[in-house]
């Protein structure tokens, strides 16, 4: 008959963002603790509030399940003498398994015999193996941890008591002079410490002392006295996930309420107040029917609603300073022009080495003119865009909420009667903020975007500014990233190498002798980071070198390439297809040692219909694909079947060497095969 387990860590507040994981972390550590020592169990519950890490587990077993332990030893020839005596190896080997010899039994492996003996270990009980969930606290790991008193244990914050029951019986154990026991706290302001009699009594006691302990209920509660709160106003509230991830793990007791400011500071950009709301005090914004943010806010209060008049003042007063904050920077920046601010930028450093934000801007301009030529766009609106687009830096707004950066930028722009198009492009020119976030939705935005990724990079690269290891103060990697998804997303398939080569010699003036260091560190690092996206997504990673061993460094037929060939691995003709084309490589490859004139196939010489099939198949391919490797497989089989390459007629060997020439850098225009395992 099982038993139920409790082991609650009291601690001081623990920072809201760690308190989920950090309770998923503790109810897997257990769960693991007591696989491993054979207890068998039936669920783990986790529990969690800011200042408690805890786990109920149901029905333990009283024993360990009995372990046999089968051991190989010694060979018959040496575990007996030539006259059938046990040796001294065979003896210490039952002499160290705590065994004797007529535990021996023989087992014949590969065609020889081998002594063996089973080893019958009998279960301790549960009660007797449970105070070691002592190193399961101490050996829990936190992204932040500290240290207190004159202790050397780091960990997520001061430990101050610890509940561990097995049934009603206290598992003993002690952690830095704090003894477990089944004395637990109740809410630091409406409770009392309070005696948990049995695991099963955790949660209903400590519910009386107003804690509740499952984050869960606490989310649903919460949830529910919000809508509640917008039903009864007739408003609507957008609960943001995160923020209610973060509300449900500051408080043990939630009670919602509602607050008001004045509606003056309705001029203070929507973005602004959000924030300020939310990202400062933990607020949820509330709306109209028609989606027009309004002069309320709703909180949760760690607490009950006793009293709750006075906190709601306290709340009020305390965002109507930052409200007050940010109404003043608006009218300060409603003072300035565009062009003041542009100017300023000439004073503010991008990088020491590097250049101020003004000279940032005159390059990212630059490579917005070259990059509307390679792609035959017009690029003239992201080129006017270019010319501002960092002028939020050195306002206001943006000094107090540097969040917002490019946000403010486009609420500024548009009031100041910038073009729309050019007033989004200066907040898309951030986007993609990592590989799974938003992209820029305009063509501008998107060329913007791209242009000062490029700038960056580069600048950097020039420098000697390369990341290495899991150092990258200047966030290069995600850069990177961001200039490969907007390659992809708008299929801009031209060379980003040749580009690079172009930028240093037109924006950058790079000495030539200079630039292949450069260019060569550059296509490394695309390389990884097209390498990294792809991996992501699961694709091979033989798949993935094959596609990136092509000649032309063109991103989104790099990426299309790959999830093509993972598409197709499994086929039941994927084997033999690749052995194909990888027979056409290797024997390009050895032919490039050969002196010959590389020229179109001559029908006329042709000796074989496997040669004219060849060519004629070659001659009509208009895609690129793998299906079309998949049509050619069969006829590059049948030429090798039918034709000797290498024959002693030079000039049917140097057609037929034109012919694999040809099959070869259409292949090579897709992938190298010889890269696939097979």
């Amino acid at each position: 008959m099982g038993k139920d387990l409790l082991l609650e860590i009291g601690l001081e507040e623990i920072p809201a963002k760690y308190v989920r994981s950090s309770s998923n972390q503790l109810k897997e550590r257990v769960s693991q603790f007591l696989r491993d020592n054979r207890i068998s169990f039936e669920d783990v519950f986790a529990y969690s509030t800011p200042r408690r890490l805890a786990v109920h587990v149901k029905q333990v077993s009283d024993t360990q399940e009995e372990q046999i332990e089968i051991f190989k030893g010694p060979s018959k020839k040496i575990a007996l003498d030539e006259q059938g005596n046990w040796t001294k190896a065979i003896e210490g080997f039952v002499r160290g398994k705590g065994l004797s010899l007529e535990d021996v039994y023989w087992e014949t492996i590969k065609g020889e015999e081998y002594a063996h003996v089973k080893k019958h270990n009998v279960g301790q009980t549960t009660k007797s193996i449970l105070p070691q969930l002592k190193q399961v606290i101490l050996e829990m790991t936190f992204p932040v941890s500290m240290t207190w008193s004159n202790h050397s244990l780091q960990y997520i914050r001061p430990i101050h008591w610890i509940v561990a029951l097995y049934a009603k019986d206290v598992i003993p154990f002690d952690i830095l002079n704090v003894t477990t026991g089944r004395l637990s706290k109740g809410h630091r302001f409406l409770g009392q410490d309070v005696l948990i009699n049995a695991p099963e009594d955790y949660v209903s006691a400590l519910e009386q002392e107003h804690v509740l302990v499952d984050q869960d209920v606490r989310k649903k509660l919460i949830v529910s006295q919000i809508q509640a709160l917008a039903k009864e106003n007739q408003w609507i509230v957008d609960i943001d996930e995160e923020l209610l991830e973060e509300v449900v793990s500051i408080v043990e007791y939630p009670t919602a309420f509602f607050g008001q400011f004045d509606e003056k500071y309705l001029v203070v950009p929507d973005e602004v107040l959000v924030t300020t709301m939310k990202e400062h005090q933990r607020y949820f914004y509330v709306k109209d029917s028609t989606h027009k943010l309004l002069p309320y806010f709703i909180s949760v209060r760690n607490g009950n609603s006793q009293f709750i008049d006075n906190v709601i003042k306290g709340n009020e007063k305390v965002l109507v300073a930052r409200l007050e904050d940010a109404l003043f920077f608006t009218k300060e920046d409603e003072k300035l022009t565009i062009e003041e601010l542009v100017a300023k930028l000439n004073h503010v450093n991008f990088h020491v080495n590097i250049g101020s934000i003004a000279d940032k801007m005159a390059n990212v301009g630059k490579i917005v003119n070259i990059l509307g030529e390679v792609l035959n766009e017009d690029v003239s609106q992201a080129y006017q865009a270019s010319e501002i687009y960092k002028f939020d830096l050195v306002t206001n707004m943006v000094g107090e909420f540097p969040e917002l950066q490019g946000i403010i930028g486009e609420k500024y722009a548009l009031k100041k009667g910038i073009n729309a198009d050019i007033a989004r492009a200066i907040k898309e020119h951030y986007m993609p903020l990592s590989s799974t976030s938003e992209l820029p939705n305009s063509l501008t935005g998107s060329i913007l975007a791209l242009a000062d990724k490029i700038d960056t990079l580069i600048s950097f690269f020039k420098i000697n500014v390369i990341p290495s290891g899991s150092n990258d103060p200047y966030a290069l990697r995600r850069t990177a990233i961001g200039i490969v998804r907007l390659l992809e997303a708008n299929q801009w398939a031209f060379d980003i190498d040749e580009l690079f080569s172009l930028l240093l010699n037109d924006v950058y003036q790079v000495p030539y002798d200079e630039q292949q260091e450069i260019l060569t560190h550059l296509h490394t690092f695309m390389d990884a980071r097209v390498r990294q996206l792809l991996q992501s997504e699961n694709i091979r990673h033989d798949l993935i070198q094959a596609v990136l061993e092509i000649d032309v460094f063109s991103i989104p037929f790099i990426m299309e390439n790959a999830r093509e060939l993972q598409l197709h691995a499994k086929d039941n003709t994927f084997k033999e297809t690749i052995e194909a084309l990888s027979r056409v490589i290797n024997l390009y490859d050895k032919s490039l040692d050969m002196a010959f004139e590389i020229k179109d196939f001559d029908e006329k010489l042709a000796q074989t219909n496997s040669e004219l099939a060849l060519n004629q198949a070659l001659d009509t391919i208009e895609c690129v694909e793998y299906q079309t490797f998949a049509t050619l497989a069969p006829l590059i089989n049948a030429f090798f079947a039918e034709n000797m390459v290498f024959v002693d007629d030079e000039l049917i060997r140097n057609n037929r060497l034109c012919l694999i020439s040809d099959c070869a850098e259409l292949i090579l225009y897709y992938m190298d095969p010889t890269k696939i395992v097979r």
